[in-house]
């Protein structure tokens, strides 16, 4: 089902494949960038997926286990279309980054993890990471 799915969405396409032509139908709206969004939504089911992996307790409950893999089934398919415009040197950083600066403040807020001054040093220090790759102009 995730595969059909994701072939529906365009991630059969080979790159060099001509893009289709513009239409009023198939023309995105002048301010928003698909593959941010793409980004965005990859970078969330992977904070959700992580997050039911908690709740799983090590594979032993089976709704949030089930919840897991298909989280990370969305992520990975919005990632593949996000990484269409976006460098992956970029992209990568960004997933990663503040999907660890996510996953932490979900550990902090929710599974009441300490918030330690060494976390929290680390995670600018992670951030400033992707703000520096992300200001190396990353899309296509």
């Amino acid at each position: 089902m995730v595969l059909l799915w994701c072939l529906v969405l365009g991630l059969g396409d080979f790159p060099d494949a001509p893009p289709a032509p513009l239409t009023p139908s198939n023309q995105a709206l002048p301010s928003v960038n698909m593959h941010w969004l793409y980004l965005s939504l990859a970078i969330l089911s992977e904070v959700a997926g992580t997050t039911c992996m908690k709740l799983s307790a090590g594979f032993t409950r089976f709704t949030p286990s089930v919840l897991m893999w298909l989280f990370y089934a969305v992520c990975f398919c919005f990632l593949t279309l996000a990484l269409k415009k976006v460098d992956l040197s970029v992209a990568y950083a960004i997933w990663s980054g503040v999907g660890t600066a996510l996953i932490a403040t979900v550990g902090v807020l929710y599974f009441r993890e300490p918030a330690t001054i060494l976390k929290v040093v680390g995670l600018v220090a992670i951030i400033g990471g992707v703000v520096a790759l992300n200001m190396s102009g990353g899309t296509r």
